[in-house]
């Protein structure tokens, strides 16, 4: 009896011990992604384009500025842009508490071009730490190189703006599991635009599309349900919104026909447009509408096009629960 107590001991103990070993290798020699030695031509076109992208397709801007919540779809505020500082915490749903960081010239001016790459499309900082995937590296680390270089030259470009934000404090074991999660980018080449449903793809990634509008299970999308929307977003209020179905079931989008689809975007664009006020507890929404609005046309059409392509998922989504009643705007 005691053989077995003492054997017992021994197997506890080299359990213990592989878990320690397990932890302080994930802790200390994860993330596990080198930055390249680059050095990027900040062109015009690289300035324009990148300019395009972080605005309207990425929509780098819409985490990295000051976003006004008293107003629909909550509209960048003037002289914020890519300044940093929009909280992601444990009231939203989040496990821990996330920043989106400082990206003008004076956040990211110690960052190498190498070191802007990695952190884009591997969620790796400079100082070798992971970052919380709430931005989608993964999705950027699938564009093209030279979509990328663009966004990096027009990052450079930025008014610099100075605003200290606070790092990200995952909580366990979020904090361990954050170290696993980057992985080396596989850039793919933007297809043409002639070969439009190739082109959609693209840009649904880019602007990463599935990620919001997918159900989740334990944080990560559900692959059978890509699309059909549902994944709810917590406010800080308690009330919640959740992502329209875009798949071609006729709950979702399959009555839309494409210049229905290009006109939702656009009347956010319009010169007209004024966002209306949103009193606190009332409906409102995360999707940077003004942002994604101002996307060309042709490319929109693209996206229109590769979504109707996408599995057919019926899922009439509750849009919207307020915290203090079980009434709810139904999606129409």
């Amino acid at each position: 009896m005691k053989k077995i107590v003492k054997y017992l001991a021994y197997f506890v103990g080299l359990l213990v011990f592989g878990a320690a070993a397990l932890l302080l290798y994930v802790r200390m020699a994860l993330p596990n992604v080198p930055a390249e030695d680059l050095t990027i031509e900040y062109t015009e076109a690289r300035i324009k384009r990148g300019e395009y992208l972080a605005n309207s397709v990425t929509v780098c801007m819409d985490c990295h500025s000051e976003r006004d919540w008293s107003k629909f779809s909550a509209p960048l505020t003037p002289g914020t842009l890519g300044k940093g500082g929009d909280r992601f915490d444990q009231s939203m749903g989040f496990p821990g508490v996330f920043f989106a960081k400082n990206v003008t010239p004076t956040g990211i001016s110690r960052y190498t071009d190498g070191e802007l790459f990695r952190v884009i499309t591997s969620g790796v900082t400079k100082e070798g730490r992971a970052i919380f995937p709430i931005m989608p590296y993964p999705y950027y680390g699938k564009m093209d190189r030279e979509d990328i270089y663009s966004i990096i030259a027009y990052l450079r470009t930025l008014k610099p703006i100075t605003n200290d934000v606070p790092d990200s404090e995952p909580e366990f074991p979020m904090n361990f599991i954050l170290n696993t999660i980057p992985g080396p980018a596989n850039p793919q080449p933007k297809p043409d635009k002639k070969d439009q449903l190739a082109y959609g793809a693209y840009l649904t990634n880019a602007s990463a599309c599935i990620e919001c509008h997918t159900n989740v299970d334990k944080g990560q999308i559900i692959p059978e349900l890509a699309f059909s929307g549902g994944r709810p977003f917590e406010f800080p209020d308690g009330s919640v919104l959740r992502s329209s179905n875009i798949t071609p079931h006729e709950t979702g989008i399959g009555a839309m026909t494409e210049q229905e689809f290009i006109a939702r975007f656009k009347m956010y664009a319009d010169s007209a447009y004024v966002p209306p006020s949103i009193p606190p507890g009332e409906f409102n929404t995360i999707m940077p509408w003004t942002m994604y609005g101002r996307m060309d046309r042709e490319d929109l059409a693209a996206i229109y096009a590769y979504l109707r392509t996408v599995k057919p998922i019926e899922n009439k989504v509750e849009k919207f629960t307020p915290a203090a009643s079980p009434l709810s705007v139904v999606n129409k």
